[in-house]
Formats: C-alpha cells, structure tokens, sequence
C-alpha cells in the first residue's frame, strides 16, 4: 500500500500471505518508487519512502527513458543477536556467525543478520533439492527466533555469483526477497565464502537477478528490475473500511 507520509515523499505498508505486516520489502519498495513516478505522485528520480523500518532513499532506474528498475539504500545490517533478534549468545565480535544450531533434529551452521527483519543464512552445496516446504516453516518457528524469521538457503557459484532459495515469514518460499538478499550479500562476506565491499555480488532468485553491494560505509544497496505487469482494480467491502 502507498500512503501519505510526513516526513518522506511517500508511507509504504506491505502485508504478507498471513495477514502480518512486513516492517521492511526491498523488491516492494522498488516498485513502489516505480509506481509513483510513472503515475505522477512524485516528479522526481529519487526518493524517499517511509516504512515500519526507518525512511529508505530509492534512486530510479531509466532504459530509454522508461523507468526499468531501482537501486535502494538499505541501510546498515543488524548483527546483533537480541537486536536481529535470534535468542542465541553472541560471539566476541558481538553477532551469530556460521553458528551450528539444530533445528527439528538436524545441524545446520547458521549467520544471522537483520535488514530491518530477521534473516538466518545457511549455505549449502545444492539449494535446488532443498525440501524448503519442509525445511522453512522449521526454521521459521524454531524457539530461537522469538519474532519468526526469513530463512535464505545459498550456493555460492563463484566469487561474485550466488544462488538463493528463500523462506519468507508468514508468506513461503518467494521467488526472490529484496532484504534476503541484502542479509545474504553481508554474511558471504563476513565468512569470505563470496564478494568485496565496494562491489556488487549477483545472487540469482526464482524470479530474476539481484544485485547486491556492501559499501564500504556499511550500508546496503539493492538493485533490481521494476516492470509494471498489470494494472487491475480491488473492490474492498466497506465493512473492512470501516474497521
């Protein structure tokens, strides 16, 4: 939903499958921003946007002049445990890294990072055999993450180039997760598995390519596609107006 902000040219509010509110969307923001310049709510190519995670700074994108996709700054990652928050004890640098937990009977090492929700990041040799129906509502509802959390299960394929599979809490597997692969981008390179600071790493969703960059100021940004599908109208009972 767009709404009226005072403090930013626009209020975002995203709604997962189960009716939860998302405190932050990074491929929702892009379109968001999309939507607001092809429809004139702003005339400008940067912006910025409210959410339930602080005001986030969008740069649009333009092909032949179209607007074709957006560069989000995501602010700086989270790694504090009781802020991410995952109920585990930090390690002296303060954070959860390439920790090994078991959850519902099974060992996995896990990274733990929040983009403004919580992300546990699990590499593995092969992410497409993964059974995530299974495996993510596991993670999801294990004790250890008091808010639930989005799980990201990843294969590096090179070092500028991953693959990720994404649980999301409270909607399933997506076919990609803007935030997801925000927390990815800055474990990969907290364990050297892949990526620089100051260089963009590709991570590969079901749904197309991301393209990740931890700057060296440690903050985030997310670039991605942003391509209008189709426009529709939604009739809302006004029962529900009136709650």
């Amino acid at each position: 939903l767009i709404c009226r902000s005072k403090v930013a040219d626009a209020k975002m509010r995203m709604f997962n499958l189960d009716g939860s509110e998302g405190k932050m969307c990074g491929n929702g923001i892009r379109c968001v921003a999309k939507f607001m310049r092809d429809n004139g709510i702003v005339d400008k190519d940067e912006m910025t946007i409210e959410t339930l995670s602080g005001i986030m700074t969008v740069s649009l994108i333009r092909h032949y002049g179209e607007v074709s996709g957006a560069t989000v700054n995501m602010g700086k990652a989270i790694l504090a445990p009781h802020l991410v928050p995952v109920e585990l004890e930090p390690d002296e640098n303060g954070r959860v890294v390439d920790r090994k937990v078991n959850i519902a009977g099974n060992d996995y090492n896990i990274t733990c990072v929040s983009m403004g929700n919580p992300h546990a990041v699990v590499f593995m040799n092969n992410v497409d055999s993964l059974d995530i129906d299974k495996v993510g509502p596991e993670f999801e509802h294990d004790k250890i993450f008091p808010e639930r959390v989005n799980a990201e299960f990843i294969k590096v394929i090179d070092d500028h180039t991953l693959k990720m599979r994404v649980w999301e809490r409270g909607s399933g597997e997506t076919w990609a997760c803007g935030t997801g692969a925000s927390a990815v981008t800055v474990a990969c390179i907290m364990l050297n598995k892949a990526g620089k600071k100051g260089e963009p790493l590709n991570v590969h969703c079901k749904g197309g390519l991301l393209k990740v960059t931890h700057e060296l100021n440690d903050h985030v940004t997310l670039e991605g596609n942003a391509v209008a599908v189709f426009d529709g109208v939604i009739d809302i009972p006004e029962s529900v107006i009136n709650e």
